[in-house]
């Protein structure tokens, strides 16, 4: 027994897919339960309203009817899964995939049209995550085993630095070579979180240049940020940009507030225009080194105090241990930072002077 004209138009009603039908003027009037869901309008906000308001423009609209009138896309006067987007109420564009066919009267002329349409970001979306996870594998094959050489050889590299120098100061040349293995390890892990949004199928984009838009490949799988270091208002010193910016994202991740500055004469401006719970300041910079803006910190700001952070274990003029002798509150190695030494280093610090801002 087939269905009743009435239940097949309950079907049709309740259908998950965008169904709309259009007069011979091209006027909606049809607009099932599923269009409502997809594109947000309700029936009596499209009801009656030009067809081509559905497309991001006229000349969409116009696209789809000469493909319905065409051979085509599945035979005249109809088409197969031909697809075309849709304009939200909200402004979203909507792939989707159009079955339809153009309805005529008894004398053959046109007297509207009816389509199906499919909401295709789903399928999209895991076609994109299909994708996603080729390009991780094939990056991580071509760009794994060359990084683990470049590694090896600074290793090496670092070994006859230090046999050369002998007793002499290599700490620039060293503070280089672990500039080198932070960025390698930076790479990795951008390695690493594609992988990650492959196995968990959750990627986010973001604005490129334009309309471009590319993938955000920035830390997402932190663990939950420590407490105590919530609101944390914290300065970080130090003209590599590449430690300023890894600090900030890793402290960023844990609740604090972070700014930068690329030596110590930026640090103390900085100190002047807004108040800070400590600072992170490297020891070797040009023109003020850690001891020197340590020094000046102390003098202007004795409430705020003052973490340095070193490549290596070699003190170039005794920069640390002069700072210890004068109150210095703690060394950090940066070979490269590590994050929970980072954070008890902190948490330690701030307890002990009693969580005083700078004024």
């Amino acid at each position: 027994m087939g269905l009743s004209k009435d239940r097949l138009e309950q079907l049709i009603t309740r259908s998950t897919d965008i169904v709309v039908a259009t007069n011979r003027d091209g006027m909606v009037d049809y607009y099932n339960d599923g269009a409502s869901r997809s594109l947000g309008y309700r029936p009596d906000e499209i009801l009656g309203e030009y067809s081509a308001r559905l497309y991001p423009d006229v000349e969409e609209a116009k696209r789809v009817m000469r493909a319905m009138r065409g051979a085509g896309h599945g035979g005249t006067d109809i088409v197969e899964t031909f697809q075309t987007t849709f304009l939200s109420k909200t402004g979203e564009q909507i792939p989707v995939a159009i079955s339809g066919t153009i309805l005529r009267d008894d004398q053959e002329e046109e007297d509207g049209t009816i389509g199906f349409a499919k909401d295709l970001r789903e399928i999209l979306h895991k076609d994109q995550l299909a994708t996603l996870g080729e390009v991780a594998v094939g990056l991580s094959h071509e760009i794994n085993n060359p990084l683990a050489v470049i590694l090896n050889q600074v290793q090496l590299l670092e070994g006859d630095v230090a046999r050369l120098a002998g007793e002499g100061d290599c700490s620039v040349e060293t503070e280089r070579l672990d500039a080198m293995r932070r960025e390698i390890g930076r790479i990795s892990e951008i390695l690493e979180r594609l992988g990650q949004m492959v196995q968990t199928e959750a990627y986010e984009t973001i604005e490129y240049i334009g309309p471009a838009r590319m993938i955000d490949l920035r830390r997402r799988f932190q663990p939950a940020g420590d407490a105590r270091l919530k609101g944390l208002r914290v300065l970080v010193v130090d003209d590599d940009l590449g430690i300023c910016r890894s600090l900030k994202e890793l402290l960023e991740a844990e609740g604090c507030g972070v700014e930068i500055a690329g030596d110590g004469a930026e640090g103390l401006r900085r100190l002047a225009s807004a108040p800070f719970d400590v600072v992170l300041t490297d020891v070797v910079m040009p023109h003020m080194d850690g001891y020197e803006l340590y020094t000046a910190i102390r003098e202007k700001y004795p409430q705020v105090p003052v973490l340095m952070m070193t490549a290596f274990h070699y003190d170039r003029d005794h920069v640390i241990k002069r700072s210890k002798l004068e109150g210095l509150e703690g060394v950090i190695f940066k070979k490269p930072v590590d994050p929970a030494r980072l954070r008890e280093v902190l948490i330690e610090t701030v307890a002990k002077r009693g969580g005083g801002s700078a004024p």
